[in-house]
């Protein structure tokens, strides 16, 4: 038996401070460093979680004609609400009802334009039936300015729950789910539209149909850092101008930097992100055009991305079932089922994670029972490739930055 009392215990003293009051030793000597940046909150003050179905079995599929059989038998009076809940588990919640919603959208007379896009996992796209009859939280209030017209939105998380290094940064061009790059309840995913556009019915915005969704007082500071003149949409020519875009790629290469990460790891943990600021304008337009050429891998646009499909292959000829997701890490062939396989996937390259997931590995358990149609094929194929050029890089970013904190 061990005898402790509190003149032999050696003690830690702890200073819990504003506004977190931490109750558990921190290093906290680059606090002051890293708060010099802005949060992204107070870069983009519209935003607001990703949405939530609490139905989505039955709202989101791979198959759009799927899906919209499915609300077609939702709205026939031919078919019982028993027999709905029977097939596809539907039940009444605290705040929606079968019946109401059955009732609602039966009468709803351009029913059939709620179908849309999302984003449900990382490199994930699905059909949603996007109704706010049927979505628990649709957060429509958000999410119409990615419906609107062409749009960008960075998704992050406010805090981190896994063991590891931070990652819970990603972009978005359409609506996001609430786990987009998220798995767990605690970390729900927040989306930042760059742009915004106004509501049915309000009044156009002054000088164009949408308007940036930056603090005006952030617009000043980046003005006068960088001595460039503030435009409203698009990208500047940063020699005498920047715009939204510049900044927007700009913080996703900022937030994909490996030294920023791991620097800032123990903040990173606690709250959104924070953007340091340069006024180097060297400096400011590396990073713009390294954010610039990773949101384009991101969002599987970049133009070399088809020419590059070719570095990972899928030869075997098969059923092109899902059946069992393992990796050979000798061979490095990413295995669906005993005898196909995808080949040429590096482990850096299948070990990447986006936020809480471990991409190559869950796109094609998410598969698991389906048949990889050619462009499923095509699609993964990409997938592989924008996150080798990720890794790439990363490492570009941090060597463009000649060292911390950013001036």
């Amino acid at each position: 038996m061990f005898e402790i009392d509190i003149t032999s215990t050696d003690w830690a003293e702890l200073r819990p401070n504003s506004p977190f009051y931490f109750f558990v030793p921190r290093d906290e000597e680059l606090r002051p460093e890293y708060e010099q940046g802005w949060k992204v909150t107070e870069i983009m003050r519209e935003h607001n979680v990703g949405f939530v179905t609490a139905r989505d079995k039955f709202l989101i599929d791979f198959d759009k004609s799927a899906l919209t059989a499915r609300i077609r038998k939702f709205r026939s009076a031919g078919v019982s609400s028993q027999e709905l809940t029977e097939c596809y588990g539907l039940k009444d919640t605290s705040s929606w009802s079968l019946e109401e919603a059955r009732k609602a959208l039966q009468v709803e007379a351009d029913w059939e334009t709620s179908f849309a896009k999302c984003l449900y996992r990382s490199f994930d796209i699905r059909h949603i039936y996007y109704s706010r009859l049927m979505l628990e939280r649709p957060v429509y209030q958000i999410h119409r300015h990615m419906l609107a017209g062409e749009n960008l939105g960075l998704v992050c998380c406010r805090q981190q729950s896994q063991v590891g290094e931070w990652a819970l940064v990603g972009i978005a061009d359409n609506i996001v789910e609430s786990c987009y790059i998220s798995n767990k309840t605690r970390e729900i995913n927040y989306l930042f539209p760059l742009y915004l556009y106004p509501a049915e019915g309000e009044m156009q915005f002054e000088e164009g149909h949408r308007r940036p969704n930056l603090n005006p007082e952030f617009i000043k500071v980046v003005s006068e850092k960088l001595g460039l003149k503030f435009i409203k949409d698009g990208k500047g020519d940063l020699k005498d101008t920047w715009g939204p875009e510049d900044i927007f790629n700009y913080a996703y290469a900022v937030f994909h930097s490996p030294t920023y990460r791991s620097r800032y790891a123990e903040f990173l943990k606690i709250d959104f992100p924070r953007l340091p600021l340069t006024s180097g304008l060297t400096l400011f337009r590396a990073l713009c055009e390294k954010g610039a050429e990773l949101v384009s891998w991101h969002l599987l646009t970049n133009p070399s991305l088809q020419m590059m499909r070719s570095q990972i292959k899928y030869d075997i000829k098969g059923s092109n079932l899902v059946e069992k997701v393992r990796y050979d890490d000798n061979l490095q062939r990413v295995y669906i089922n005993k005898t196909q396989y995808f080949e040429g996937i590096a482990p850096d390259v299948w070990n990447f994670y986006i936020g809480g997931y471990h991409v190559c590995e869950k796109w094609l358990k998410d598969r698991k029972g389906r048949t990889l149609t050619y462009d499923d094929q095509s699609h993964y194929q990409d997938i592989a490739i924008a996150i080798k050029e990720t890794i790439r890089l990363m490492t570009k970013i941090d060597a463009v930055v000649p060292g911390w904190p950013v001036t």
